[in-house]
């Protein structure tokens, strides 16, 4: 039997802007609470460029010391190039809940997870305060954050980057059209789960995409997008407690007690 909802969002529609392969989780709550989800995917994922070179540069990595897993993306795409046999007492970092999960579900159960889940979160983590000497292996996607990389080498370690997966915009040449005239009907709420999704957002609807996002309230999943939300002009913003489904659903359910 499924949780009853947080709260009746009664028709409210939301834009849900993950990728198109992780956005069923977050509509499948969001109907539940008597919402009308709007897939409108605001960013794409896609395997690494060069396999051969990803494989390549994992090909040493069950000598680490430590992996960490910077998104259950990392997790999906670095898993198939990762050696055959991992030793027993590397350890596993996952950055987020998530990608604890996805880490778990694939049999590689996460030693290393830290109770604030962002990149800050971890490094605070005493396993990473403590790496001088150390392997570390940082299996993420192109274009993320570098202050992981930064901080551990800064204390010490050897550390290794490899994209195992891309992050590119996806192509609405229709969508947006339809999206942009029909806004006041489609959409009340905007969700976006990454500071990526929402540069996408203003670059795929352009200036009068703009005005809307400007306008419309905004689920963001952290004070750091909240940050860049309100430098980019937008006027009315919910911070959820994570990027997990049910935090964002919960902000949903806020947000539409303030619309309502």
């Amino acid at each position: 039997m499924s949780a009853k909802p947080p709260c009746d969002l009664g028709g409210l529609s939301v834009l849900v802007t993950r990728p198109a392969h992780q956005s069923d989780g977050l509509c499948e709550l969001i109907e539940s609470a008597r919402g009308r989800p709007v897939r409108f995917p605001a960013l794409e994922i896609l395997g690494p460029s060069d396999k051969h070179a990803a494989r390549t540069a994992l090909a040493a990595a069950d000598h680490a010391d430590i992996l960490i897993f910077i998104s259950a993306n990392a997790v999906q795409y670095a898993f198939p190039l990762l050696p055959g046999q991992l030793p027993l007492d590397i350890d596993i970092a996952a950055v987020g809940g998530a990608t604890a999960r996805a880490l778990s579900d694939a049999g590689l159960d996460p030693t290393l997870v830290p109770g604030r889940m962002d990149s800050e979160g971890l490094l605070a983590l005493p396993a990473l305060e403590s790496v001088k000497g150390k392997t570390v292996y940082i299996l993420r996607g192109n274009g993320g954050r570098t202050l992981i990389r930064e901080v551990l080498r800064e204390r010490g370690a050897e550390v290794r980057e490899v994209d195992v997966y891309r992050r590119q915009l996806p192509h609405h040449p229709k969508g947006v059209a339809n999206l942009l005239k029909n806004w006041p009907r489609l959409v009340q709420v905007v969700t976006a789960s990454s500071n990526q999704v929402l540069d996408n957002l203003f670059t795929i609807l352009g200036e009068e995409g703009a005005e809307h996002l400007h306008s419309t309230p905004l689920i963001v999943v952290s004070q750091r997008m909240a940050e860049l939300a309100l430098a980019r002009g937008c006027e009315s913003l919910y911070v959820a407690n994570s990027a997990r489904d049910e935090d964002v659903l919960a902000a949903l359910c806020e947000a539409n007690g303030d619309i309502a």
